[in-house]
């Protein structure tokens, strides 16, 4: 009993920690750029004063509050791409991301998925994959927090998050 116990708390934390790391990889080569926020980074820009009564800046700060983790890469290479798509696919079973939405255009595919949050009106987390053609960026985006999706087209306009239409599409209902 004492070793399947063992073997399932391995089990555990190799999937958890393969989960955590699988997308920080892509940071470390030269042909994917990376934007990655930290807990800490949040943290500090939630610590911002704002001298008068901007009420877009207020919000803006009390939703990074929120938020725990932005990790953002791109790239036009072929071959990194299907790895990117590879890792988001293995990720979004392993994590039980619920699809939001799925849009088809010309030369592109957007997947949005979620997790659920404390509440009804929150997410855990919002994941988007975005698969283009030849001279266009794909897109791997994890935000991690708990926060509403409603709150998300702050961040989508001051941090001008690649992908960020589609984001605020699902923000806004549609």
């Amino acid at each position: 009993m004492k070793k399947l116990t063992i073997l399932a708390m391995a089990m555990l934390c190799t999937t958890t920690f393969y989960s955590q790391s699988t997308f920080d990889a892509y940071d470390q080569h030269d042909d994917v750029n990376a934007i990655v926020v930290t807990k800490k980074m949040f943290e500090l820009m939630g610590k911002v004063q704002i001298d008068g009564s901007d009420s877009v800046s207020q919000n803006y700060l009390n939703l990074t509050k929120k938020l725990t983790d932005l990790k953002v890469f791109t790239t036009q290479n072929a071959a990194r791409e299907k790895e990117m798509k590879i890792s988001a696919y293995n990720y979004i079973k392993s994590a039980s991301l619920v699809e939001l939405k799925k849009v088809n255009e010309t030369g592109k595919t957007v997947t949005i998925y979620s997790n659920a949050g404390a509440t009804a009106n929150q997410v855990k987390e919002l994941f988007m994959f975005i698969e283009s053609s030849s001279n266009e960026d794909s897109v791997l985006m994890d935000l991690k927090g708990n926060f509403s999706l409603s709150e998300i087209s702050l961040l989508i306009d001051k941090m001008q998050i690649p992908g960020g239409k589609y984001l605020k599409q699902v923000a806004n209902g549609r």
